[in-house]
């Protein structure tokens, strides 16, 4: 039986994740986690969230997400994640709840059913063969696991694949080939360093430039509250940024991405930036970074080269409905 979300049942739905999602890396959730990540979480919707009882007891778990406020939210209903038990494991159960996410956006007006960044709830995992290292988000499905296997056969394209990469921070170096690369960068006029107020000046214009809402309003924010990031600049005027520079109380060094003006893109300026940033987490006592890379981006070039390693893949998944 499908029934639809009721707090009655929280415990039991928090046993089963603990039980299920963690097979397939999601990190384990206690009263307080479930509470921050599904029922306090500002979008959860009572009639986006269902369960599948059978004798009474939770058995399955489905939870979507949606609002006019999220990238994609006027035609988009987001999954956030559909968790069985084992001994219920079928085509038929799986079908039960996805349907009920569906059919549930369908009466909304959406258009699609995503399983995409977008999604504000935000589901944490263990990094593979790591001292419980954790990521605090899933972007997608991840490859390989029983739901995107589903998915697949349930109609929803696979429409690109986020890699997730890792560094334990203790075996950063910083080469000589990227100090001999920001010496070129400084004959050129070039700076890369802490952001300082005092000394950098242009941070509102370069940000406007790079065209990303969220960077603009985290960095501007970081500078309002003098929060460390990483600074490309020329003559004193902001060129590129990485950053911030904040270590989370799990160890890991969070950051919201690095961006290159495009009028001074083609030197080195990228490389430079995410190599000092490495550096600027190891000095705050950092203990491992983590982040997301498209599998075909340039970008996975600097990562590996930083040293850091491919760890899980995650698929973006996407069903359109039919009018």
């Amino acid at each position: 039986m499908i029934i639809k979300w009721d707090d009655v049942h929280t415990a039991e739905t928090i046993a089963l994740w603990n039980r299920e999602a963690v097979r397939d890396g999601y990190k384990e959730m206690t009263e307080d986690s479930f509470r921050r990540i599904f029922r306090h979480e500002p979008h959860f919707d009572p009639d986006n969230t269902f369960l599948l009882l059978k004798g009474g007891k939770v058995h399955g778990f489905a939870c979507g997400c949606t609002g006019g406020d999220l990238p994609l939210g006027d035609a988009a209903g987001y999954i956030t994640c559909i968790v069985l038990a084992e001994e219920c494991r079928s085509d038929e159960n799986y079908g039960l709840l996805l349907r009920a996410l569906e059919d549930r956006f369908r009466h909304l007006g959406k258009k699609q059913a995503d399983v995409l960044f977008f999604n504000p709830m935000q589901l944490p995992w263990y990094i593979p063969d790591t001292p419980r290292h954790e990521h605090n988000n899933a972007p997608g499905v991840p490859v390989g696991s029983a739901l995107h296997a589903f998915l697949l056969r349930s109609g929803y394209i696979q429409r690109a694949t986020q890699q997730a990469m890792y560094l334990n921070l203790a075996d950063f170096i910083y080469p000589d080939d990227i100090r001999a690369r920001e010496a070129k960068a400084a004959e050129q006029g070039y700076e890369v360093s802490l952001f300082d107020p005092s000394r950098h000046r242009g941070l509102t214009e370069m940000l406007a430039g790079l065209g990303n809402p969220l960077w603009e309003e985290e960095i501007s924010a970081c500078a309002a509250d003098g929060r460390p990031f990483v600074l490309a600049s020329k003559d004193g005027a902001a060129a590129g940024f990485a950053g911030p520079v904040i270590r989370q109380p799990n160890g890991r060094g969070y950051f919201a991405g690095i961006g290159v003006h495009p009028d001074h893109e083609g030197h080195g300026l990228g490389t430079v930036l995410f190599f000092r940033l490495c550096k600027a987490f190891l000095e705050i006592g950092t203990d491992y970074m983590s982040l997301y890379t498209g599998s075909t981006n340039p970008a996975l070039r600097i990562y590996e080269r930083a040293g850091f390693r491919p760890v899980t893949t995650f698929a973006t998944m996407r069903k359109e409905f039919n009018s």
